[in-house]
């Protein structure tokens, strides 16, 4: 199959930038299957694996898509019509009323639930871009991963949660003062911040972090932070907004022997991690991390959120459109903006 893949940013990335890594996890997993894929991108962009052509944002995108292409997998909304079969993956949140094309994709069961939809794929990583973890290796901090100058990822907050249970955070994702819109943190002794790190200095820290600290306060679309966390064996402490109960699996018992800490009614918690709008819950499970196994939370990972997984459930998409099917029956449709931009904690 000849697939075109469509986004209007620059490929590779390599610190930040959720949805350029996992087009580029998607076309390496796709010609690995014997696919030919071929990017349509931004001018500086650059593949060892796949053709790319430069995006002309002034041209009409159907003039752009070449003639022997089956089919087009866009990653950002267009209101064109196409010359030749395509779906068009939703990686963000729609704030205001919207109908979609019926071919739209979403990225978690939730992010289809609030946006009108049915049809979603899990975002997968590729696990050699990370090396093999180290699950015995010591753990004397947690982390805090995400673009960490947006108010709703909350570094604030997860500071504050380290500090309360006692812990040492690393903060990677931005600076110690100054981010963007007026966030500012003070001094803290027991944070360490690396700005945008990606490659083996992430990696690094993350094999030695007892676990994830991640109290978002908006409805998570999905979250690569998660992904990325559970598969160095790290569980994760944070909100349950969005895809978070969903990608940390079934809620169920944790074997908590040795600890003293049952968990609360008010809290969500799998094996992987304990999710809660209460402050004083998610210090409590941070308190007693170690009643996480990391070998769980990491074969978590590699069951669920392989980047040959993601492929696999995208050809049967593409198979979709290919035989004149659209992927929803009629098109989703956003009816109201949501209450709540931003959401809250409890203490």
């Amino acid at each position: 199959m000849k697939i075109l893949l469509v986004n209007n940013t620059k490929i590779p990335v390599h610190l930040y930038g959720g949805t350029e890594r996992v087009i580029w996890w998607l076309g390496k997993s796709l010609v690995r299957m014997g696919h030919e894929v071929t990017y349509l991108v931004k001018a500086g962009s650059s593949c060892p694996f796949a053709k790319v052509l430069t995006i002309n944002e002034k041209k009409p995108l159907a003039e752009q898509i070449p003639e022997d292409c089956d089919v087009v997998h866009l990653h950002f909304e267009t209101t064109e019509e196409l010359p030749k079969p395509y779906i068009t993956t939703l990686h963000g949140n729609i704030s205001e009323p919207h109908k979609f094309d019926p071919n739209t994709v979403f990225i978690s069961r939730n992010h289809a639930q609030r946006h009108g939809g049915s049809v979603f794929v899990h975002n997968g990583i590729d696990f050699e871009d990370y090396g093999k973890p180290d699950l015995t290796n010591r753990r004397l901090y947690f982390h805090f991963l995400g673009n960490a100058a947006w108010r709703i990822k909350n570094v604030r907050g997860a500071i504050g949660l380290a500090g309360k249970a006692g812990e040492r955070l690393h903060v990677i994702g931005g600076t110690r003062v100054n981010f963007r819109m007026g966030l500012r943190i003070t001094l803290t002794p027991h944070v360490r911040f690396h700005g945008m790190l990606g490659g083996d200095g992430k990696n690094a820290i993350l094999n030695g972090s007892k676990g994830l600290i991640f109290p978002v306060l908006w409805n998570e679309p999905f979250g690569l932070a998660i992904v990325e966390s559970l598969y160095f064996g790290c569980p994760v402490f944070g909100t349950p907004f969005g895809s978070l109960p969903e990608l940390l699996g079934k809620k169920e018992s944790v074997n908590r022997e040795k600890s003293n800490w049952k968990g609360t009614v008010e809290a969500f918690y799998s094996d992987f991690g304990c999710l809660s709008v209460k402050k004083s819950e998610l210090v409590e499970s941070i308190k007693n991390a170690g009643s996480f196994d990391p070998k769980r939370c990491h074969e978590h990972a590699l069951e669920h959120f392989s980047a040959e997984r993601m492929a696999q459930d995208y050809l049967r998409l593409y198979e979709q459109v290919l035989n004149g099917k659209p992927i929803h029956a009629n098109p989703p449709v956003l009816a109201e903006a949501p209450a709540n931009k931003i959401l809250n904690m409890k203490e």
